[in-house]
């Protein structure tokens, strides 16, 4: 196990933060135009916003599968990843950007730690 609970939860960290930059300001127009298409589908902003956190996780998926050569890595990161950004919403945590990748590392690190040590 040594130190590979924690390059995936730093990976994973900077995967979030690549999206970020990718989708909220690369390509903005594009995913407002799929989010209201999404929307026009689902006819739910839960459902869309579901949508959302899903595609998100495959872009996390990918990502690390790629970089650690593992799918079962990049399956288990876009999981714990998905689970955790579904809770802090379903909970109302009101997290500011640094408390909001604080509670995912930490979160990830632990998750990573138990998998790995097994």
């Amino acid at each position: 196990m040594e130190m590979l609970w924690f390059y995936i939860a730093v990976i994973l960290a900077i995967s979030d933060e690549v999206h970020t930059q990718i989708f909220w300001k690369l390509f903005f127009d594009f995913y407002v135009l799929l989010a209201g298409l999404i929307h026009e589908i689902t006819n739910s902003n839960i459902a869309m916003w579901i949508v959302h956190e899903l595609l998100e996780a495959v872009f996390h998926f990918v990502l690390l599968s790629i970089l650690f050569l593992s799918l079962e890595i990049g399956f288990l990161a876009a999981t714990i990843h998905l689970v955790v950004d579904l809770y802090q919403e379903a909970a109302g945590l009101e997290m500011n950007r640094l408390q909001h990748r604080a509670l995912h590392f930490v979160i990830e690190s632990f998750f990573f730690i138990m998998v790995l040590g097994l």
